[in-house]
C-alpha cells in the first residue's frame, strides 16, 4: 500500500497530470485532433507560438484600415494592437485586414512549427498541417480565407514531394486511364452481382460514381497491398464515408497512400524550400502586380474604384509613375468610408481624383472607361468576394458595358464554391455605423431590422479580368489554377 501511495504521489507531482494520465497512443501524430496534445507533449515552444497567434487572431490584432490596410511598415509598427483608438466615428470598424501581413505571419508560424518538430513521414506532416489548419480555422481563420489557403498550399507541396519520390519518372499521367478503366470494371462487376443486368450495361450514374473524385484510398500502415486498391466513399462530401455514421469530419483520421508513410531524410528540406518560395512570392507580390499596370491603364482613361484597397492603390500609383495621365473616381464606400483615405492618398501622389457618393455610381458610370475592384477572396467558380457595395458597382458597370478588372494576389484564391450565395465568406457586424442607437426609441425605427454585411459576392459573369501576381486571367480559367495550388483532398480540410 505504501508503494502504491508513493507511486501515486510521484505521478501527481509531475509537470502535467493530463499528459501523464493519457495513454501513449493519444499523443501520436496520427489524428488531426491530437495535434495540440502532441505539441504539448513534445514541442511546448511551438505550441506557445500557436497559442499567441490564435490570441492575436481572436483579438483582431492583425486588423488594420481598408481592404488591404496600410503598408507593411505601418502594419508592422502597430502589431501589438493595431494602433490607438479610432480617430473618428467612421473608424470604429474598418473593412478587411492587411492581407499580406496576416498571410506572411501565417507562413512564418507554419515554418516555425514544421521546421523543428519531430515528424518523420509525409503522412505525419499532413496530419500536423491539417490539425494546425483546424486550430486556426476555429480561432477565427474562417474570416480570413488566406490563412487556410496557405496551409493548403503547404499540404499540396508535401503531397507533390511525396508523389514525386514514389514516381521519379512522372509516369503517373500514363496510368490515369488505366485506373479509370480498372474502377469501371470494379463497378461493373459489383453491379452484376445479384442482378440480371449484364456487367457491360453501365448507366450514367454508375459511370459518374466510377470517376476518381468519388473514390477514396483506403489502406493502413501495415497494409502492403496494391496502392491502386480503392473503395468508393459513401457520399460526395466525405473522404472516408463517415458522414453517414454521424462522425464529425474533423475526427475522421485521413487515409494516405502507402508511400506517404515512408521515412525520407530529404522531405523536411524540400518542404522548407517550398515554404521559402511562398515567402518570396508574398514579398514580391505588389511588385509583380504593379509591373502589369501600364498594360491595363491607358492615357486619358477615367477609372472608377470602390472603397479602400492597398493593392488597387499601389496599382494606380504604379501606372502614374510611368507618366500615364488618367482620372480616378473613388466611391466613398459607406458606411466605413474607406474611399476618403483612398482618394487622399491618390491625390497626394499627383493623380486627378474625385470622390463620389455610392448612390451616384450608376449615374456616373456612363463616363467611366474601366472599373477596378479590390478582392477579399476569389472563389473556385471565378466569383469574387469584395467589400460590401461592390456588387452594386459591378451591376452598374455591366449595364453600361464597362469592363470590370479585379486586382488580387494569388493567396486570395480559395477552393470554395458560393453555395451560400451572398452569405459565402460573409460576416455581419454591428449596425452602429449605419444608424445611431439613440434613435432606436422611435416606434418606427424600432421595428426595422438593420443588416450590415462586410462583404458582397459578385458572380463571375460580372467580372471581366483578374490581374494577379502571376498574370491576368479570365474568371473561366480560375478553376485551372486551383489544380496548380491545392490538392482536391484538401479543399474542405478545415470546414
Amino acid at each position: 500500500q505504501k508503494t502504491m501511495t508513493a507511486e501515486t504521489m510521484s505521478s501527481s507531482s509531475g509537470p502535467s497530470n493530463a499528459a501523464a494520465n493519457n495513454p501513449p497512443l493519444s499523443c501520436n501524430l496520427d489524428d488531426p485532433a491530437n495535434v495540440r496534445r502532441w505539441l504539448q507533449t513534445h514541442h511546448p515552444k511551438q505550441l506557445a507560438l500557436l497559442d499567441n497567434f490564435e490570441i492575436s487572431l481572436r483579438l483582431g490584432r492583425f486588423s488594420t484600415r481598408g481592404c488591404d490596410g496600410p503598408g507593411d511598415d505601418a502594419a508592422a509598427g502597430g502589431k501589438a494592437g493595431g494602433g490607438t483608438a479610432a480617430s473618428s466615428k467612421h473608424q470604429t470598424y474598418q473593412y478587411g485586414r492587411e492581407r499580406r501581413l496576416i498571410t506572411t505571419r501565417t507562413v512564418e508560424l507554419l515554418r516555425a512549427i514544421v521546421g523543428p518538430t519531430r515528424w518523420r513521414t509525409a503522412a505525419q506532416l499532413l496530419t500536423l498541417l491539417r490539425g494546425l489548419g483546424n486550430e486556426l480555422h476555429a480561432a477565427g481563420g474562417y474570416r480570413e480565407p488566406a490563412i487556410g489557403n496557405m496551409v493548403r498550399r503547404i499540404m499540396y507541396a508535401v503531397r507533390d514531394e511525396a508523389d514525386r519520390a514514389a514516381d521519379p519518372d512522372n509516369s503517373n499521367g500514363n496510368e490515369d486511364m488505366e485506373k479509370i478503366d480498372e474502377l469501371t470494371e470494379q463497378v461493373s462487376s459489383k453491379l452484376s452481382v445479384g442482378s440480371a443486368t449484364p456487367a457491360t450495361s453501365l448507366s450514367l450514374t454508375s459511370m459518374l460514381w466510377a470517376h476518381p473524385q468519388h473514390v477514396t484510398m483506403k489502406h493502413s500502415r501495415q497494409q502492403s497491398g496494391d496502392p491502386n486498391d480503392r473503395m468508393r466513399s459513401d457520399s460526395f462530401g466525405s473522404d472516408s464515408g463517415c458522414h453517414g455514421l454521424g462522425i464529425a469530419p474533423e475526427h475522421v483520421v485521413p487515409m494516405y497512400p502507402p508511400n506517404y508513410y515512408n521515412k525520407r531524410d530529404d522531405l523536411r528540406q524540400s518542404v522548407m524550400e517550398a515554404i521559402q518560395e511562398m515567402m518570396s512570392e508574398l514579398e514580391d507580390l505588389h511588385k509583380n502586380i504593379n509591373d502589369q499596370a501600364i498594360q491595363h491603364i491607358h492615357a486619358g482613361e477615367i477609372i472608377l474604384t470602390y472603397a479602400l484597397s492597398k493593392t488597387v492603390e499601389l496599382f494606380l500609383k504604379a501606372a502614374a509613375a510611368k507618366k500615364r495621365k488618367f482620372q480616378v473616381i473613388v466611391c466613398e464606400g459607406a458606411p466605413h468610408f474607406g474611399g476618403h483615405s483612398m482618394a487622399k492618398s491618390l491625390a497626394e501622389a499627383g493623380i486627378d481624383t474625385t470622390v463620389i457618393h455610392d448612390a451616384a455610381t450608376f449615374a456616373i458610370m456612363a463616363r467611366v472607361n474601366k472599373v477596378l475592384l479590390p478582392a477579399h477572396a476569389v472563389l473556385a467558380n471565378g466569383g469574387l468576394i469584395a467589400p460590401s457595395g461592390s456588387n452594386m458597382v459591378a451591376l452598374a458597370a455591366k449595364q453600361n458595358s464597362v469592363p470590370v478588372v479585379t486586382v488580387a494576389g494569388m493567396f486570395k484564391l480559395c477552393p470554395m464554391y458560393p453555395h451560400e450565395g451572398q452569405d459565402t465568406l460573409n460576416d455581419l457586424i454591428s449596425p452602429s455605423s449605419v444608424v445611431d442607437y439613440s434613435l432606436m426609441g422611435d416606434p418606427v425605427l424600432s421595428e426595422v431590422e438593420f443588416v450590415n454585411p462586410v462583404h458582397d459576392y459578385i458572380p463571375p459573369q460580372l467580372i471581366d479580368l483578374y490581374v494577379t501576381n502571376i498574370g491576368g486571367f479570365q474568371p473561366s480559367y480560375i478553376y485551372r489554377l486551383l489544380a496548380e495550388y491545392y490538392h482536391n483532398d484538401d479543399w474542405e480540410a478545415f470546414e
